[in-house]
């Protein structure tokens, strides 16, 4: 199908810290750019809320460079960011905790921001956000929602479109990548999926996103404008602890090698691992 450019106007919003400490610390921010503008629309906001220990970066370099390097690349992409400083309080028993929450940053730029925008990005799996998601809606905007591990149901199921990251193409590395492995998608690459079929007599079926797409809702892979390809698995290679009488789920998100079965000449699912479940 003939790609055809888009006029939507896109904005994302994305929770770092809570991100960062879900799944995401390796999360490649330019593919998450390449996913919201997926249909050619234009990022007209790319906010990244990140937090920031003054203290600690006053004695640990490493830290102040680390933190300084990452905000650079992020702005390099093309990401405003904001700086959320960690606040330090004393609790009854003289314990001291940091806070820096920036949900109220974030849900108050993407509401005054939302005039502008046709779509909504939120990269987060902190149900307050639910609230925010229902007013960007009622305000006219579709809404959809990235998160990891950790993802709030409330804030899945209210959203418009909801997506695990780990099933986008190179968001999150895989976990195992092999000395020139092919790219996702290819035959002997990782990839990562979920099984949306499974019969008793001991085989499944897992489906994946080849790559990133405007065509996501076309989940049939017998459609030629289909990004997502369907790969056969045995029971038998299922990670343990993962009952076959539970499956189908959309619950679980496998991991696991494209190869080629020469006895049923399709593509076959092996080395399955778990990466997460909600």
């Amino acid at each position: 199908m003939k790609s055809v450019r888009s006029s939507s106007k896109v904005g994302v919003y994305v929770d770092v810290a809570y991100v960062y400490i879900n799944g995401g610390s390796k999360m490649q921010y330019d593919v998450l750019r390449e996913f919201a503008c997926r249909d050619y629309a234009d990022p007209m906001r790319m906010n990244a809320y990140v937090t920031y220990d003054s203290e600690r970066a006053e004695r640990d370099e490493v830290y102040r460079k680390g933190a300084t390097s990452f905000h650079s690349a992020l702005r390099d992409i093309g990401y405003k960011v904001i700086v959320k400083e960690i606040q330090w309080f004393k609790d009854e028993s003289g314990i001291r905790y940091g806070k820096a929450n920036a949900d109220l940053d974030l849900a108050v730029d993407a509401l005054l921001q939302s005039e502008n925008l046709d779509r909504v990005l939120v990269v987060s799996g902190d149900g307050d956000f639910v609230q925010v998601v229902r007013a960007l809606q009622n305000k006219g905007c579709r809404v959809e929602v990235v998160g990891l591990d950790n993802v709030s149901s409330k804030l899945r199921y209210e959203s418009d479109f909801f997506i695990s990251g780990y099933l986008i193409p190179n968001l999150i590395p895989v976990t195992i990548r092999k000395p020139d492995s092919p790219a996702w998608g290819e035959l002997g690459s990782r990839v990562r999926g979920w099984c949306y079929w499974h019969t008793d007599q001991g085989y499944g079926f897992m489906r994946y996103l080849k790559e990133i797409s405007a065509q996501l809702w076309q989940t049939d892979t017998r459609n030629p404008d289909s990004a997502y390809g369907t790969a056969f698995f045995h029971d038998s290679n299922l990670p343990e602890g993962i009952r076959p009488a539970g499956l189908p789920s959309r619950n679980f998100i496998f991991e696991f090698e494209l190869i080629r079965s020469e006895k049923y000449d399709r593509l076959q699912a092996q080395d399955i691992e778990l990466v997460s479940r909600f």
